[in-house]
């Protein structure tokens, strides 16, 4: 049974970085997207990065462009989102995802999710 299990999320203050990581469990991922998703509550689930295994590249969301990047790291099954000057409205619960074909960062398109790890950004 595939799994993914996110972990790296925490408090920080305003301009600080976290590395968040998803480890991906009974699967090798060399294929397919992986992706990072975040949301609040009552709002819906906005993607943020994805990295796509065939082509070897990245997708961002416009509002962290520059700030935040996706990596993988395939002979340890994990997917990393380092994400940097943080701001107060990144603070979400942070997903990982996954699916067989091209990276999207629309949440419909994916089939696999992590538990979520929170990510709380003060000022």
């Amino acid at each position: 049974r595939v799994q993914l299990m996110e972990s790296g999320g925490g408090s920080v203050q305003a301009g600080g970085s976290l590395r968040l990581s998803c480890i991906v469990s009974g699967y090798t991922y060399n294929s397919g997207c992986m992706a990072w998703f975040r949301q609040l509550p009552a709002k819906e689930r906005e993607g943020v990065a994805a990295f796509d295994f065939g082509a070897g590249s990245t997708l961002y969301a416009d509002s962290v462009k520059g700030r935040f990047s996706i990596s993988q790291d395939t002979a340890n099954n994990i997917v990393y989102l380092q994400m940097t000057s943080l701001d107060p409205e990144d603070t979400a619960m942070y997903y990982c995802a996954a699916r067989s074909g091209s990276c999207y960062l629309a949440a419909s398109w994916y089939n696999l999710w992590g538990q979520g790890t929170q990510v709380t950004v003060s000022s």
